[in-house]
């Protein structure tokens, strides 16, 4: 294990350094302003409207967060460190259900950090901070824990998903926290100490779990090596000033329930643009009139669900069902699978028939009593709160009632 050691004057060195030294750590340094999102044109920025005027704001979370990013939300602003940037403001965090949540991931390590030097995260108030970004080989960790001679290394992740009462990491596929997750096990499998600390910005959430449904890779990867790690999902809650949170607990684990949901198979939302009204031949059914709009596909697999929805997004291919005949003059939006072990194509298809502008009769639910399987919106569904609320009510609202019926709760320490 020699190349995770330390030589112990460096660290005693590291250790006396003040952890907010440097003054773009300070948040209370700089005047926190509120706004409401426009919209966020790629993921680096976002237009945000303040005192009348809409400025172009640097956006510190490459994270999807379709569940927060709404038009007219209360976002918080800071200006740039640097007057001369192109990106006058910095976003520091957006409201939900009036609530604050911190999307600035740079500031998520240093409060991490924080959090560690105060010893205030349940179950490791004897550990020290020693240093922060440890090098292990080709990855980097974001702090390095001592205790006594024992050294702990920890990667910080900001969580930003949520339900009314759960969190979920992450919101969208990542190939790195796949990595770190794999890395971190194997040194532990070597006997050295290693965990994950995930910071939950939502101070309502009691459960924690990978989110299956977006990255199932990350998830079976967090499985295997959840018994193996000491990790730790940490609820906390901010005020606006977002200057230091208050630790609201750490959330239960229904492992349980990844263990049956899990899987390649369950139901899905395919999204699609079409950019001029056609009227469109659907195989034997004929022509259809199709309005200009966005239109959401609901379906299901009972296996195969990945391959399922790359079938749909591809354009050669046999023509079989009445999607692939739209995809023909559609673009893909998005495809949101809902992984689960239950039926609810049916229940998925009416929730979304109820936020929708207008459906196409008959299409899809040639096998079911359904009106409809696909359902129009004039404007990009992903942005519009009560499409992206079914998400979340079948993805992770409804995992509540599945949580009391199986007692899937593991207690986390």
């Amino acid at each position: 294990t020699k190349n995770y050691k330390l030589k112990t004057q460096k660290e005693a060195v590291l250790m006396r350094q003040p952890l907010f030294a440097r003054q773009e750590y300070h948040m209370e340094m700089f005047s926190i302003r509120k706004g409401a999102f426009v919209d966020r044109p790629n993921r680096f920025i976002a237009h945000v409207s303040l005192d009348g005027d809409v400025v172009t704001c640097h956006m510190p979370n490459p994270g999807r967060m379709w569940e927060l990013l709404f038009p007219g939300v209360t976002v918080y602003v800071r200006p740039a460190a640097n007057p001369k940037r192109r990106t006058a403001y910095d976003v520091v965090g957006i409201e939900r259900d009036g609530v604050p949540i911190l999307l600035d991931t740079q500031y998520n390590n240093d409060t991490a950090a924080w959090l560690v030097q105060e010893h205030l995260i349940p179950g490791w108030e004897d550990w020290d901070l020693i240093r922060r970004e440890i090098t292990v080989g080709d990855s980097r960790f974001d702090l390095l824990l001592g205790r006594g001679e024992e050294r702990f290394f920890v990667e910080v992740k900001s969580c930003t998903l949520f339900s009314r009462d759960g969190a979920m990491f992450p919101d969208a596929v990542t190939e790195r926290g796949r990595k770190h997750i794999l890395e971190l096990a194997a040194m532990s499998r070597q006997g050295i100490h290693t965990g994950v600390l995930f910071l939950v910005h939502w101070n309502r959430a009691r459960w924690f779990l990978p989110d299956y449904h977006t990255d199932p890779a990350f998830a079976q990867a967090f499985y295997e090596a959840a018994p193996h790690l000491d990790w730790k999902a940490l609820a906390l809650h901010w005020d606006g000033s977002f200057s230091r949170p208050g630790v609201a607990g750490v959330l239960t684990y229904p492992q349980a329930i990844l263990e049956r949901e899990n899987h390649d198979s369950g139901d899905y939302l395919f999204i699609l643009h079409l950019a001029e009204a056609k009227d469109i031949a659907i195989g034997s059914k004929g022509e259809f009139p199709f309005p200009a709009g966005y239109y959401v596909y609901t379906g299901s697999a009972r296996k195969n669900l990945a391959a399922r929805l790359a079938r749909h997004s591809r354009k050669r291919k046999k023509m079989h069902w009445h999607i692939d005949y739209l995809r023909q003059e559609a673009d893909v939006v998005a495809a949101l699978p809902v992984r689960t072990a239950d039926d609810l194509e049916h229940d998925l298809a009416r929730a979304v028939d109820a936020v929708a502008d207008w459906h196409i009769e008959g299409f899809g639910c040639t096998d079911c009593d359904c009106p409809s399987h696909l359902f129009g919106f004039a404007e990009n569904p992903i942005h519009y709160r009560p499409f992206i609320q079914v998400v979340e009510d079948f993805r992770m609202n409804r995992l509540a009632s599945l949580m009391t019926d199986t007692g899937a709760f593991v207690k986390k320490d």
